[in-house]
């Protein structure tokens, strides 16, 4: 038989009532619950609950309100080590248990109430007698205490003997580690036992330590018990992840296609251009229709395996493609403009031919009238999205953007160990450092302004909560003069790393 007496300390918690006037009503104590049964059912009374049909129905309990009263804080004093008064049969095991601390369960302390109306028409009474053998009056030459027999059935997959113990220990123990291995399985098992405290705990540290190997099952997880903080820190770590970790290791084939579709309709998804997104979803969609691969393939393997559809019809279009719709609307093809990239759209026959045309029409039409994107609107949904990650050992770090004939840095800067700022600054066409090979790829654009609607963010994660930073929506005109070709800039302060940011930007009507 299992005991989780073993755990407590080694001495026996004094027993004591409290006395309120001559009518010796329970009053709430300003110590923890003491063991003493009867203050249970005088409690009730106070509350103006039917003590007797309590214990017959016990899911109409308010079983809150007992804990609030008996274990506000419970967790910092003293436990009771006595001789176990509740037997619990749930795993083929049978785990001894004490009345007080059973009463952080709901799941628990609703078969306790219901165990004891049991066999009785008069729980009450049958409770009175419990409470007597353990009266501190007869502490010293009482016998043992009528111990109560329940049972839980679970068939939950997800709790294990290992976690379920685990949570048991949390009864008693509030400072007890929860593995990462183990922390699906106490998840469930608070679950199943309605310890939120506990749940609460599993919770946040499933946030803070996620990772691609455990992205899918936290999320299902959430899904599975509706846990809407769980599944929102599993959307947000991924909006950052997906294309710079994710989309580089095997883990992303498990990504389910709902999650991935919030992400990609956020605003907040970060991504180092509108390219490598679409290389990112195309090996999502090549590694859920060749699942038995076991390592990430070259970017070779996975143009040639769409190139080898027949051409009579693009892979969207097929039935194989046609759930995947969703998914690839909500990229931004737009923001694709090399045309090495452009070739690559078309290639691999992977779009419809339509969605194709109207990439073209627009790069036309924006290089006709000077650069200006006059079918883009809402920056928040359209914005051309650029990034950089920043990491522990960049000091200064940027890159250089090539769209309609301009040409931008995007650069970061590390003033001290958690001082940063971002910006973007318009560069001439000359002062790039291999200027021909840009001409050969490149349209150059001689105007001298170019108005840019624009907004700087960066993200970074902190003790599993994500610090946002950004800018306003900006409206500016970049000269190629000193005072004019720089933007606003964006600066922080995190201890947090990697630092995600994204700049977005679109070229409206000037």
């Amino acid at each position: 038989m299992s005991s989780l007496s073993l755990i407590t300390k080694q001495h026996k918690a004094r027993l004591e009532r409290r006395v309120t006037g001559s009518t010796n009503r329970w009053r709430l104590p300003k110590q923890p619950f003491s063991g003493d049964l009867l203050s249970l059912s005088q409690m009730c009374k106070a509350l103006s609950i039917d003590f007797e049909e309590a214990l017959r129905n016990p899911d109409r309990l308010c079983i809150s309100q007992i804990q609030k009263f008996f274990f506000e804080n419970f967790k910092n004093k003293d436990i009771q080590s006595g001789e176990a008064d509740v037997i619990l049969e749930c795993l083929g095991f049978k785990w001894e248990l004490h009345q007080p601390q059973l009463f952080q369960s709901e799941t628990l302390a609703k078969l306790y109430l219901k165990a004891l109306a049991q066999g009785t028409t008069h729980p009450l009474r049958e409770l009175e007698e419990l409470l007597r053998a353990q009266s501190p009056k007869k502490t010293k030459e009482k016998s043992p205490a009528k111990r109560i027999i329940i049972s839980l059935k679970i068939n939950d997959p997800l709790v294990t003997k290992v976690a379920f113990a685990t949570a048991l220990k949390n009864l008693y123990m509030s400072e007890v580690e929860i593995n990462l291995e183990d922390a699906l399985g106490v998840l469930a098992s608070a679950h199943i036992l309605q310890f939120s405290g506990l749940f609460q705990r599993c919770v946040d540290v499933m946030i803070a330590r996620l990772k691609p190997s455990t992205i899918k099952k936290f999320y299902e997880a959430g899904c599975k018990y509706k846990e809407e903080q769980l599944t929102t820190g599993c959307e947000k770590w991924l909006e950052m992840n997906l294309v710079p970790l994710v989309g580089t290791q095997i883990h992303l084939h498990k990504i389910p296609q709902d999650l991935l579709h919030k992400v990609l309709k956020s605003p907040r998804l970060f991504t180092f251009s509108e390219f490598h997104l679409l290389k990112t979803m195309l090996l999502w969609v090549f590694l859920q229709l060749n699942y038995k691969i076991q390592a990430i393939p070259t970017y070779e393997t996975v143009m040639t395996f769409f190139k080898s559809f027949p051409e009579n019809c693009c892979f969207l279009d097929r039935d194989i493609g046609q759930s995947l719709r969703p998914l690839f609307l909500c990229l931004r093809l737009h923001g694709i403009t090399k045309g090495k990239d452009l070739e690559v759209l078309r290639h691999i026959n992977f779009f419809p031919e339509s969605w194709l045309d109207q990439v073209t029409a627009n790069h036309y039409h924006a290089l006709e009238n000077g650069g200006d994107m006059l079918y883009l609107k809402d920056l928040n949904t359209q914005a051309v999205r650029f990034g950089l990650l920043f990491n522990q050992e960049n000091t200064t770090y940027s890159k250089t953007i090539a769209l309609y004939g301009f040409f931008f840095k995007i650069k970061g800067l590390k003033h001290d160990t958690t001082s940063y700022s971002f910006y973007m600054q318009r560069i001439k066409h000359t002062d790039l450092e291999s200027p021909s090979a840009v001409y050969e790829h490149n349209p150059v654009s001689l105007r001298a302004a170019r108005l840019v609607k624009y907004e700087i963010r960066a993200e970074a994660l902190v003790d599993g909560k994500w610090q946002e930073f950004r800018t306003n929506q900006i409206k500016q005109k970049f000269g190629l003069t000193t005072s004019s070709c720089k933007s606003h800039t964006l600066k922080i302060q995190t201890v947090g790393m990697p630092i995600y940011v994204s700049f977005a930007f679109i070229f409206p009507a000037s």
